[in-house]
């Protein structure tokens, strides 16, 4: 067995950590990296070869009608969550001894490498939460100030966005993976004759209202089009009229193979929906803040979600436009140069 060199721990909050892992990984030593991770991101991390302990099992989101309910009740259970982590990453980092921790947005795998001296690095795309109000806020401020103190003791932190460095930040661009086939041939494969719309929620069953509002602006359009669900490992959809993928390891692939793609706001199916030149309508949880951020920056809000039906038809008259990225390869360089 060959000797773990990078330790890389994985959010299993949803599964776009875990696609940007895998594209950044793919750049790495299969034989020398360790992911530690938990839930649909174990199942999509081992389908691409990599070795995976699955040992992390984060709070669910309490959403209602899409709306994020008892964020407060939620940032506790977080913050237990975050203490069965340090006691789970610091059991590897004894038992595995890497040369490098590689985190992408897990602080208590840092928190352990920081206090062993063992080089850090964080992948983010944010550098604070704002979840919560009121007498709430005053508890996330002061986890903010831990998050911002285990930050700057980051060797590196890998942003995947454009935009200039600053200190220990290094922003790369846009991490997504390749696609290694034409469009055409990927439209063959999933067998996309007409017009196709994708429909996906990541790994989580908190998007159920926006699946359900799809279906329901889809059927209502007078057009020749076809509504494909990426539901993920966490939501069942009982429609035999609907062609459900469920839990699929390849969404770019899917994502460059449309014609649309309806997502909640997560940064990494924005990322690969733009890098692809695929158009996209991006609904947040009321109440995300990074979601709704994240939607903000392409144009929407919560409230779009009731605009579907009038989207829907002007964004698939939208043209593609490719956005070039190799943040992938800028990101594993990175963690390359960190390597003893």
């Amino acid at each position: 067995m060959s000797q773990i060199k990078t330790g890389f721990f994985c959010s299993p909050i949803g599964l776009g950590h875990a696609t940007r892992d895998i594209a950044i990984a793919e750049h790495l030593e299969k034989s020398t990296t360790r992911f530690v991770t938990g839930k649909g991101a174990t199942k999509l991390i081992s389908e691409y070869g990599f070795a995976v302990n699955d040992e992390y099992s984060p709070p669910n989101f309490d959403v209602k009608n899409g709306a994020l309910q008892s964020s407060l009740k939620w940032l506790w259970r977080y913050y237990q969550y975050y203490k069965d982590c340090k006691q789970i990453s610091h059991k590897f980092i004894e038992t595995q001894k890497p040369d490098l921790i590689v985190s992408d947005e897990d602080f208590a795998s840092l928190t352990i490498a920081q206090e062993k001296e063992i080089p850090s690095i964080l992948i983010t795309d944010i550098l604070e939460t704002s979840f919560t109000k009121g007498i709430g806020s005053i508890i996330e401020k002061k986890m903010n100030k831990s998050m911002k103190e285990i930050i700057q003791k980051c060797d590196v932190v890998i942003m995947p966005e454009e935009g200039p460095d600053q200190g220990n930040i290094k922003r790369v661009g846009p991490i997504v993976r390749p696609i290694s086939q034409t469009r055409e041939e990927l439209r063959k494969k999933f067998s996309f004759e007409r017009r196709t719309i994708v429909a996906s929620i990541g790994g989580t069953d908190a998007g159920k209202f926006l699946i359900e509002k799809t279906i329901q602006s889809v059927s209502r359009l007078n057009q020749d089009l076809d509504l494909v669900i990426v539901s993920g490992p966490s939501l069942e959809i009982e429609n035999k009229n609907i062609r459900n993928l469920g839990f699929v390891n390849n969404l770019h692939e899917i994502i460059y193979a449309s014609d649309l793609v309806i997502s909640l706001a997560g940064k990494s199916t924005i990322d690969e929906s733009k890098a692809y030149g695929t158009p996209g309508i991006f609904i947040p949880i009321k109440g995300h803040f990074e979601q709704e951020d994240n939607a903000k920056s392409e144009g929407y809000s919560f409230d779009d979600v009731f605009n579907l039906e009038s989207l829907i038809p002007q964004k698939l008259e939208s043209k593609r436009t490719q956005v070039k990225t190799d943040g992938a390869k800028k990101a594993a360089e990175i963690i390359l140069q960190h390597m003893s």
